[in-house]
């Protein structure tokens, strides 16, 4: 266990994160429980990981195969996701440890964890990861290629592996309002696949929001947003 003053400190952060999204959720006429909280942990401690558990935080995401799996063998009664870009070699590694992947943006690799998931005899849950923004460091399908990827990936027989959503990380912003329309493309190209009524599509997330902008998230329809620094400070790596 931390000091008191870390304790608390993540405590008081956490609860002002979460009364800006009771905030939000109310001022847009959703309910509290329409949005997943998920706290991103990469470079934290397991220390700092279980004060934020204590305070009610059961949703934690990670960036690192290696690193996930080294904190999910310590941490049990929590739900983890995978949210860095995951290279081929590393799915065993995730598929062993997360609940949720929000960073599938290949057929190839869709495959692999389906594969995996049956050899491991794991269910897991995954979001397609859309490329807003045109940052060349970034994974993802590009927004105008997202249908007929859909088409091509109906092909495959998904039974392990569910797709429930999109995701996205737009670009860094210094105005959280820069980012709306990112947000609400991700929310209308959602739309359209569920439209489609693909047989891979079994649900109607939404992964999108940080720490600078979760609440304009929000208010566009996100339904996980994945927050690291305002629970648990600066990352120090």
């Amino acid at each position: 266990m931390g000091d008191l003053g870390s304790f608390q400190s993540i405590g008081c952060r956490l609860s002002q994160v979460r009364n800006e999204i009771l905030r939000t959720c109310a001022s847009c006429g959703r309910s509290l429980d329409s949005v997943k909280l998920v706290g991103v942990s990469k470079f934290k401690s397991i220390q700092d990981i279980v004060e934020a558990r204590e305070f009610g935080l059961l949703d934690f995401g990670e960036n690192y195969a290696q690193e996930l799996r080294g904190k999910c063998h310590k941490l049990e009664g929590v739900h983890w996701h995978f949210i860095g870009r995951l290279q081929k070699n590393k799915v065993n590694d995730v598929i062993t440890s997360a609940d949720y992947i929000h960073s599938l943006d290949s057929l190839e690799l869709i495959e692999r964890v389906e594969k995996s998931c049956i050899a491991k005899d794991r269910k897991i849950k995954g979001f397609l990861q859309i490329h807003l923004g045109g940052e060349e460091s970034k994974g993802g399908i590009e927004p105008q290629n997202l249908l007929d990827f859909c088409f091509d990936l109906s092909k495959i027989d998904l039974n392990n592996l569910s797709i429930v959503g999109l995701m996205t990380i737009p670009p860094p912003c210094y105005n959280a309002e820069e980012n709306r329309h990112y947000f609400r493309l991700l929310r209308e190209l959602k739309e359209r696949v569920a439209e489609k009524r693909f047989p891979f599509w079994r649900g109607n997330e939404l992964s999108m929001g940080m720490s600078g902008d979760f609440s304009v998230a929000i208010e566009e329809g996100a339904t996980f947003v994945r927050v690291g620094r305002a629970i648990f400070g600066e990352r120090h790596a």
